[in-house]
């Protein structure tokens, strides 16, 4: 069996894993991203996710979990110096025991599963990828088929969006779509091909409360920009807009405690209306 390689240094590869971290268009470019804790990298390769290298501090015994994951998983093998692997792991506290390497999908809307129930989120020109990943676990809390973020916005690869979604974002389609007039040329197709989806903004001022619409219906989610909301734009869009009713002293809630807000809602109708004889 060949020697698996050993980074002590920060050498050029080593490099190009923590470019991966901060820059964004490395990570475009390369279509990698680094992929830590327990949780998301099982999840990523029960999902099916092709991992590219598997990064492990080889001055530690590992655990259970960490020794099948090198012995299953089809990807390059390498070992690194607990300084350097702590800093590709991001944490304070020593190195994890592994980073994963993951190689990104094609921004593909038909990724989107779902068909004549499909509940799907949009999340418009998103500043804080930790909102990004939060909305993303909420979706799959609550049975959503898809996620889409669209315009000028965070990124979904970045390290905060994918520890904020603790392993989620394998598990929901996630497409990053330039702008709103990509997304409706596929609500276009679908609706020809026989899914009446409609288009459901949140909004303070909404036609109607949360609990008053029917989420049973396909229903993509338009979610604002955490500052100014929905662009014109999407407003213009949406067949409905539905509002949150609050009380106390909050006049409004993050963008993405007011998505999970809804997705509850959403789920809850589904869930009733599959349990009625």
């Amino acid at each position: 069996m060949p020697a698996r390689p050993r980074i002590t240094a920060r050498n050029a590869r080593f490099q190009q894993w923590e470019a991966l971290l901060s820059n964004r268009n490395k990570r475009t470019r390369s279509r990698e991203f680094l992929v830590q804790g327990v949780r998301p990298i099982s999840l990523a390769v029960r999902y099916g996710w092709p991992v590219k290298a598997l990064l492990y501090d080889d001055s530690r015994e590992l655990s259970q979990w960490a020794r099948e994951l090198l012995r299953t998983v089809p990807a390059e093998q390498v070992a690194m110096a607990p300084d350097l692997l702590s800093d590709l792991g991001e944490k304070d506290g020593g190195a994890p025991e592994i980073v994963a390497v993951v190689e990104m999908p094609a921004d593909d809307l038909d990724r989107l599963r779902g068909g004549s129930g499909f509940l799907g989120v949009c999340f418009d020109r998103p500043t804080s990828p930790g909102n990004i990943g939060s909305v993303i676990r909420s979706a799959d809390a609550f049975g959503a088929d898809g996620f889409i973020v669209s315009g000028h916005a965070a990124d979904i690869y970045d390290p905060k969006s994918v520890r904020a979604s603790t392993g989620s974002l394998f598990a929901v389609p996630a497409v990053r779509v330039p702008s709103p007039a990509t997304v409706m040329d596929w609500v276009a197709a679908r609706r020809a091909a026989g899914t009446p989806l409609v288009l459901v903004g949140t909004d303070e001022k909404g036609e109607c409360e949360v609990f008053d619409f029917d989420f049973t219906q396909p229903v993509l989610l338009l979610v604002g920009n955490e500052t100014s909301g929905l662009s014109n734009a999407w407003r213009d869009l949406c067949d409905h807009t539905v509002s949150i009713p609050m009380t106390g002293s909050a006049s409004s809630l993050n963008a993405a405690n007011a998505a999970t807000a809804v997705l509850y809602e959403a789920h809850r109708q589904r869930l009733a209306a599959a349990r009625r004889p």
